[in-house]
């Protein structure tokens, strides 16, 4: 949920939307025409920097949502199309990666192949599903499943279709080798919530899920489908009330729970866990992090206590569900999207068959498609620019540090340390994966995709009790994105994100670090937000506070967890201030941080006036306009519920924290975003 990996996105980037351009239609850098000059900035800074866009912005049929961020993915997505379907050309040699890519696309792209194929690609594991005679064969089924398909910060990622996820990455307290984490999982709808809130939209959202799990399985020619629904369903309710929050499992101390892999029969009965794991391909590891303990007892008690045949239906609809969109016959998909798409995010219109599988292909090879890009669209020149970027703000963050009023020595030093030693990534890794061994034929899409991820969890697997890779990407290129990652005190600057409006290396400097600057800034401070202050400069989960440090730094939390309850995206759903924190302290945080970097960047001298703005007016539009976004009310409801970011209209209110915003812009008291120099909220 929010912990090892935090993803600066996660909720954009899972639910790309078409967008309408930035437009920096002038020399600012800043969209001038978007501006409601109407709307004060005091009173709502978003409304006030993007209001006249939004009164204009259509959310296209096929999307959840449109903002910036989209515009940025459209360009990535038209590249890598070109790329996908250029791969083939010149008839590229078997085995080759080129080939890989053009036999993957192809594949997919065969709609008339799949429906032809029906379910026969899917058969050989529905019939050993059917063919479970008992629970250790039931064990050996849910063990052979497990993928490497979470990880614990990417609320997104959490929720896995299988009873349980594989994350490999450092000890929490020994930052030498590579350890196996388990993750809760085994639910279709994004998370708990959805099972248990019994407000009006989640029990309807239930009821849709209900009629959508029988209507598969009717499809696919199932015995009695409506009472199997009906099982599959209370047994998921069940799964979700053994489940942790999301605020809950963001604790990094109540998830280091190291198991012996001999002692989960004694701690979690029930599950033949011997069985599993060699069906994991586990069955040598020592140990694992078992990051949800109380739910895993659960989970294993529920695999004594269900029928087999709950659970047999149960891992029947999730053989099908987990392929169903895009990999199975045009039946299976359109029921697919019409609960995913239609019901949970209020999408009217499917996306066009190119784009999903521009997308798949890109989850499935993605570094195979990564090499090409940044060959292509990210220049060196580009990569030198950001990473002096980067530098600027290493070194103003460090700089901050210093002048930290309430922090004391003892605390800044260890700091400082943790900021020297940060690896940042731009562009792309200096190495890339392996795909010479992943089997993909021009006419299996369905076993191509589940060859990959086959081959993804080998990968990881392969990597446990070997030492830590401290320069591993988790990111592609194309991907429109960055990563903090506090394990290894890294981060990753994808080379898709990396473009205008975010950077744009002819911008005016304030529009660029008021962007991507603020971008940059961000996941330097996820190192120490709630949680990545937690960890020391090697990654290992240790306190280096001290205790007075420690009990300032919290209560300054807290102030800006109740700030955002305080907010109301939809009538009744407020932001959860807590499941929000760590992403709202690398807002305020890397907007403060990229600011000073601003600031410092000119030498000391005068900002110009352009457009009749300010330099520090123009940085704060720029943040503000990064952020602008339209969604759909069911899409805003699954991120308000389910996300750890904030939605973007209140990521801009951000700057009501800073003191350079109240100087630029002259917000009275009476304003509503106006806070008293002692309610502003300054972490770092």
């Amino acid at each position: 949920m929010a912990t090892i990996h935090r993803l600066l996105a996660a909720s954009i980037a899972c639910g790309l939307a078409s967008t309408a351009a930035l437009a920096a239609d002038a020399p600012s850098g800043i969209d001038l025409k978007g501006i409601d000059r109407a709307v004060k900035p005091g009173d709502d800074f978003n409304g006030y920097a993007n209001g006249a866009w939004e009164k204009t912005a259509q959310i296209p049929a096929d999307r959840a949502s449109t903002g910036v961020f989209l515009e940025v993915f459209q360009k990535a997505e038209k590249r890598n199309a070109e790329l996908i379907k250029a791969a083939g050309e010149g008839n590229p040699a078997a085995g080759s990666e080129q080939r890989l890519i053009a036999d993957y696309y192809k594949a997919y792209m065969d709609e008339a192949g799949i429906e032809k194929a029906g379910l026969k690609p899917l058969e050989p594991a529905l019939a050993a599903i059917d063919g479970i005679k008992d629970k250790t064969a039931l064990a050996t089924a849910l063990g052979a499943q497990l993928r490497a398909d979470v990880d614990p910060i990417n609320a997104t990622n959490l929720d896995t279709e299988h009873l349980l996820g594989l994350f490999v990455a450092q000890g929490l307290e020994d930052p030498s080798k590579n350890v196996p984490y388990l993750l809760q999982g085994g639910l279709g709808m994004p998370n708990r919530d959805y099972y248990l809130k019994t407000d009006k939209d989640m029990v309807e959202t239930r009821e849709k899920y209900a009629a959508y799990v029988q209507a598969i399985l009717t499809q696919a020619g199932t015995p009695d489908a409506a009472g199997k629904a009906k099982a599959v369903l209370a047994l998921e309710t069940k799964i979700a009330q053994a489940q942790l929050s999301i605020v809950e499992s963001e604790d990094i101390h109540k998830a280091n729970n190291p198991w012996p892999r001999t002692s989960f029969a004694t701690k979690a009965p029930g599950l033949d866990w011997n069985a599993y794991f060699k069906a994991a391909g586990l069955d040598d590891q020592p140990t694992f992090i078992v990051w949800q303990p109380a739910t895993v007892t659960k989970f294993a008690a529920l695999v004594a206590s269900e029928p087999l045949d709950t659970w047999k239906a149960w891992l029947r609809f999730h053989a099908i569900n987990e392929n169903a969109s895009g990999l199975l016959p045009k039946a299976y998909d359109e029921l697919s999207f019409g609960f995913y798409g239609k019901t949970l995010t209020g999408t009217p219109k499917q996306r066009d068959r190119w784009k999903r599988g521009v997308s798949r292909t890109n989850v499935d090879l993605g570094d195979a498609v990564g090499q090409i890009y940044v060959k292509q669209y990210f220049p060196a020149s580009s990569r030198k620019e950001v990473q002096d970027m980067v530098a600027n703000i290493l070194k103003a963050f460090d700089q901050r540090v210093d002048t930290i009023e309430w922090m004391s020595a003892a605390t800044k030093q260890k700091a400082k340390a943790k900021i020297a030693t940060i690896k940042v990534g731009v562009g792309y890794p200096d190495t890339w994966r392996d795909y010479s061994k992943v089997v993909i034929k021009p006419d299996d899409a369905l076993g191509n995709h589940q060859r990959a991820e086959l081959a993804e969890y080998r990968h990881q697997v392969a990597k446990l009790g070997k030492p830590v890779d401290r320069n591993e990407w988790w990111m592609t290129p194309q991907t429109v994105n960055a990563v903090n990652l506090p394990l290894q005190n890294a981060l990753n600057f994808p080379a898709a994100i990396l473009e205008a409006p975010f950077f744009d290396p002819k911008a005016d400097p304030a529009a660029n670090y008021g962007s991507i600057g603020a971008v940059i800034g961000h996941e330097i401070s996820h190192s120490f937000d709630n949680t990545g202050a937690e960890f020391d400069a090697q990654g290992r989960l240790a306190n280096w506070w001290t205790p007075e440090d420690e009990k300032h730094f919290k209560e300054a939390g807290q102030k800006l967890v109740a700030q955002y309850n305080q907010y109301e995206p939809l009538p009744g759903l407020h932001i959860n201030g807590q499941q929000t924190l760590g992403e709202n302290i690398a807002d305020v945080s890397g907007l403060a941080i990229a600011h000073a970097a601003y600031k410092e960047s000119l030498g000391g001298k005068p900002a110009p006036v352009i457009d009749g703005l300010t330099g520090d007016q123009r940085f704060f539009l720029a943040f503000a306009q990064s952020w602008r976004s339209k969604t759909r009310d069911a899409a805003l409801r699954q991120q308000v519920i389910g996300d750890g970011h904030s939605p973007g209209p209140y990521r801009a209110q951000t700057v009501r924290n800073l003191d350079p915003w109240y100087d630029a812009f002259k917000p009275t008291p009476s304003e509503k975003l106006y806070l008293d120099p002692k309610q502003r909220v300054r972490i770092w």
